[in-house]
């Protein structure tokens, strides 16, 4: 969660956490859930009947969450849709669109979506193909304003995309700005995640697709990055030996960070995983996953792409600790299904 209550002091802070969400939680409820069957393009705002059909078609992934100055929530969140000419939607995730929406929610438990596109494929320079995992941030360089940095990918996930951005003074109507932030030849890049460091630089942390999480650095605010050497997180264990990707990183309030992110160990099966780092740069993979699939029938097949949130106004945010992510249910061919957002509770936290 990025905490726009302490972005007054520093933007370092907005990272914070109360306290070390560590190693243990439940998954406890479905909180955005994916558009019907029968509404191929559904319109965005309120929430869909719990008791339409759906089987995959469409999808709500990776949720990112501001804390707001005035109190209350934003939820950024990625919804997969069919593409023209091609009907399986999320389940031929290749072929599927995909835009960018969001959701309130005055707790972090209950969420309403809102009216509105927040940025579509076409605007974002996908074509009608994706943007995806939207990391909303304050800008390093534009005092009072949000910039924006999302996946924007063209084609299937084969090709060589790119980490883009936009600019927002609102966080709903949002500008893209011109050219790529990260991009390397031949390459293809997701889930960017930004961690403001203490000397004002910012890294920039995604996945490289066949490589894992590496992270690059920015020294103008966020504009341009440069490549750090080396793999924060390799795709060589149990749980991740497919892929590493989409990392939630926490600064610790006793120093340090704790990083959550997914992991493939097949094709068939994501776990969330963690690992801890007392710089940002050498990590410390936990033995075991901290949300697995297989509890519940939103999650049977995969645990994914996550955020973790707290009240920010609370003296012992221990309480109050909540982890949103993506979840899905298996029911289609090759444990696809239907994608939507669940939520999870840390041990000693309330539901």
């Amino acid at each position: 969660m990025i905490d726009l209550t302490r972005i007054a002091a520093a933007c370092s802070l907005v990272h914070t956490a109360p306290s070390d969400p560590g190693i243990s939680w439940t998954s406890h409820s479905v909180v955005i859930d994916a558009s019907p069957d029968d509404v191929p393009t559904p319109s965005s705002g309120g929430q869909p009947a719990i008791t339409a059909p759906r089987t995959g078609i469409c999808g709500a992934v990776a949720p990112r969450v501001l804390a707001l100055p005035n109190g209350g929530y934003r939820m950024y969140y990625t919804q997969l849709l069919p593409r023209a000419g091609y009907p399986e939607g999320a389940n031929d995730y290749d072929n599927a669109t995909s835009r960018i929406l969001s959701a309130t929610s005055p707790d972090g438990r209950s969420w309403m979506p809102e009216p509105g596109i927040r940025l579509s494929a076409a605007d974002g320079g996908a074509g009608d193909f994706r943007v995806v995992s939207s990391e909303v941030v304050p800008c390093g360089d534009r005092s009072g304003g949000l910039r924006m940095y999302f996946e924007c990918c063209a084609g299937p996930q084969s090709m060589q995309n790119s980490i883009r951005s936009a600019v927002s003074d609102d966080g709903l109507q949002w500008t893209v700005e011109p050219d790529a932030r990260l991009e390397f030849s031949g390459q293809n890049l997701t889930s960017p995640r930004i961690l403001f460091l203490p000397d004002g630089r910012c890294r920039l942390f995604c996945c490289q697709r066949g490589t894992g999480i590496i992270s690059a650095v920015s020294d103008d605010g966020g504009r341009t990055f440069v490549r750090e050497p080396g793999v924060r997180i390799l795709p060589n264990g149990q749980f991740d030996g497919l892929t590493a990707f989409a990392p939630d990183i926490l600064r610790l309030p006793a120093g340090g960070y704790r990083m959550y992110y997914a992991g493939y160990g097949s094709a068939r099966r994501a776990d969330i995983l963690t690992a801890v780092s007392n710089d940002g740069l050498t990590w410390q993979k936990a033995h075991s996953p901290v949300i697995s699939p297989g509890a519940n029938s939103w999650d049977a097949a995969k645990c994914s792409e996550m955020c973790v949130i707290w009240k920010p106004d609370h003296p012992d945010g221990t309480k109050h600790l909540r982890m949103l992510y993506e979840a899905c249910d298996g029911t289609a061919k090759n444990h696809r299904g239907v994608w939507r957002i669940a939520a999870a509770v840390g041990n000693g936290s309330e539901s």
